[in-house]
């Protein structure tokens, strides 16, 4: 694993001041949280992060999820 360093903070350091590490996820998009000189955590900006990689299946399934919640009324009056 090849890590920028100024990705990485320690758990202590997450745990005493999560408001700055949180800017920095912000700022570079993620980063990591190590315990024990080993990364254990990875936190991501939503906004800016890698999409989150998902099968076919559990893309299809995330698709009809958000279109039966958007026109479930219309379903719902469909199904009668």
């Amino acid at each position: 694993m090849h890590l920028n360093t100024n990705r990485i903070v320690s758990i202590s350091e997450a745990t005493q001041d999560f408001s700055r590490v949180a800017r920095l996820a912000e700022e570079y998009g993620e980063l990591y949280i190590f315990q024990n000189n080993e990364p254990k955590y990875k936190l991501t900006d939503i906004k800016k992060g890698a999409a989150v990689e998902m099968t076919d299946d559990e893309t299809i399934d995330f698709v009809a999820a958000r279109i039966l919640k958007l026109y479930r009324a219309a379903f719902e009056e469909l199904a009668k």
